[in-house]
């Protein structure tokens, strides 16, 4: 089981042959290193823990992210981009920040 801890961080639906939800994270690189992504294998749970999110994924990772981090770095952006142009048989949503997380059916 690993544990992120995303500097941004959204909440995706991809509306493939099942749909489900994901987290798509990104972290910024800073002076000697480079920006990153990752995004989770799917989310099966969601509570919180003062100002944070913790989501737990289909394969046992748990990603805390901030309450206040929501959105995407520009790299980030890019990737996630690149990822719905080539995959548009997948659907694949941004859910709004706005959403209740919990009222969302998860996998």
């Amino acid at each position: 089981m690993s544990n992120y801890n995303p500097d941004k961080w959204l909440v995706i639906k991809i509306n493939g042959e099942q749909p489900h939800y994901r987290i798509f994270g990104s972290w910024y690189g800073g002076y000697l290193g480079s920006d990153s992504w990752r995004m989770n294998s799917g989310i099966t749970k969601v509570s919180e823990d003062g100002d944070y999110y913790l989501f737990e994924g289909s394969s046992g990772s748990i990603y805390k992210c901030h309450k206040k981090a929501h959105g995407i770095s520009g790299y980030g952006s890019d990737v996630l981009n690149g990822y719905i142009k080539k995959q548009p048989e997948l659907n694949i949503e941004i859910i709004p920040e706005d959403t209740d997380l919990f009222k969302l059916e998860y996998t």
